[in-house]
């Protein structure tokens, strides 16, 4: 039986970043990717399920100064990748916008803070929004103080075609679709992978398959303090409002994005207005079996129940998430959520939204049972001789930058080599 060098589970964006990483810029010879739907790409890279959105740092109010100095240099491998690659994204202006004084003057100190950092980006006062954007301006009152950051200089990602052009870059054949991994054990230097075709030997393997991930770590003994809070984020359509992204300010204390609206990548007639963050019991969007693996992961224990009850019992994140499901009751919940959007667009109606069925991904917020806390950021678990990949957002953006990462651990694990400084010179980014 044949045995690989890299096993890798999942042909996301994440996955197939690392097997253009170890194609392209390593002497690593054997390498199998494993997908188990029929389609690269079909869950949270697929366009339907992400916001389409390279996020750099620029606009990201949440992110501290050295949070948007690492997702800048971590997202400009993308940047120039999409850059260089015909029709996986699309120029698109993007404005953070601040209504209200309180958020004026937090965007101001924002502003000075990163100027050098992202020096495209402009401040700009009421009278230029309303040239970019006239819908944010019309029919608000105009004693409500106005001010945004803009450039256009945004970048709308199809992440679905960008892992496409992942594993055609990579010119592999070793690509096994409909293919279910059931178990992962270890043996002794390797890996043997059951799977619902076959199994596969593989001396090291990387795990890209989101909240997924950490249900396998389980199975293998890695990170048993640590379970998952699935956040779910879904979508209204409306008309065609906006020219260009508009994100609002976040609230500092929740790890969900605050309300924005940008055209759809792939129909300019329609604006997508989100997200709307809830917390279900699934691993994967729309996948009812995956409450099962959820369930598994969760096992009812002690720690991990009084884990979430701290987390959903801070005021801030309960009223925002009972308040949220309310969005998603027909009828009513179009009319409800458009007093969120009217923070964009005062004109917008109740009516003229659509719920965004099918749309929306998870996105796995990772819990440490024993302080309890949400770990913002963490996505990687890294043991002998294989990684877990969980990818929170801004999982899609940096991917080549986890690539990197993760290649430099693999070649570490096989003794290969890998030219980081031709990846570094490939893939530099003009801003």
């Amino acid at each position: 039986m044949k045995q690989y060098d890299v096993a890798i589970i999942g042909a996301g964006v994440t996955g197939t970043s690392i097997l253009y990483t170890l194609k392209k810029y390593t002497d690593v010879k054997d390498i199998l990717l494993i997908e188990k739907y029929d389609k690269i790409a079909k869950v949270q890279s697929a366009r339907t399920n992400n916001s389409q959105t390279l996020h750099i740092g620029d606009i990201e109010s949440h992110y501290t100064l050295k949070t948007s100095t690492s997702v800048k240099k971590a997202a400009s491998y993308v940047a120039s990748y999409v850059d260089t690659h015909q029709g996986l994204h699309r120029n698109t202006p993007k404005m953070l916008l601040a209504v209200g004084q309180e958020e004026v003057e937090r965007l101001k100190l924002w502003y000075e803070e990163r100027k050098e950092l992202f020096p495209y980006m402009r401040l700009i006062q009421r009278e230029e929004i309303a040239k970019i954007e006239p819908k944010i301006v019309e029919g608000r009152d105009q004693g409500i103080p106005l001010l945004a950051i803009y450039t256009e200089q945004g970048y709308a990602i199809d992440y679905g075609k960008l892992s496409e052009s992942f594993v055609k870059e990579s010119q592999s054949e070793d690509i096994l679709l409909n293919t279910k991994v059931l178990t992962i054990k270890k043996q002794n230097d390797y890996y043997t992978i059951k799977t619902n075709k076959k199994i596969i030997h593989a001396k090291v393997v990387v795990v890209a398959v989101s909240g997924h991930s950490l249900y396998f770590a389980h199975q293998l003994g890695y990170a048993k303090n640590l379970i998952l809070l699935p956040i779910a984020g879904s979508f209204f359509n409306g008309p065609n409002y906006l020219k260009g992204k508009v994100y609002t300010m976040q609230n500092p204390k929740l790890p969900f994005a605050a309300v924005h609206g940008d055209p759809d990548v792939m129909n300019k007639n329609i604006n997508r207005f989100g997200p709307i963050p809830k917390v279900i019991p699934m691993i994967e969007r729309f996948n009812y079996n995956s409450i099962i693996d959820f369930l598994k992961l969760f096992r009812f224990r002690i720690d991990a129940i009084l884990s979430l009850i701290k987390i959903v019992s801070d005021p801030t994140y309960y009223r925002y998430v009972l308040w949220n499901m309310t969005y998603d009751i027909p009828y009513f919940g179009k009319y409800a959520f458009a007093k969120e959007i009217r923070k964009i667009i005062p004109s917008v109606k109740g009516s003229e939204l659509r719920y965004g069925k099918g749309i929306g991904g998870i996105r796995p917020q990772i819990v440490d049972v024993n302080t309890k806390t949400v770990e913002m950021g963490k996505a990687k678990i890294i043991g002998d001789r294989i990684i877990f990949n969980i990818t929170p957002s801004p999982g899609a953006s940096v991917c080549l930058n986890n690539a990197k990462i993760d290649v430099q651990h693999i070649t570490k694990f096989l003794g290969k080599e890998f030219d980081e400084g031709k990846f570094n010179k490939d893939l530099v980014w003009k801003y």
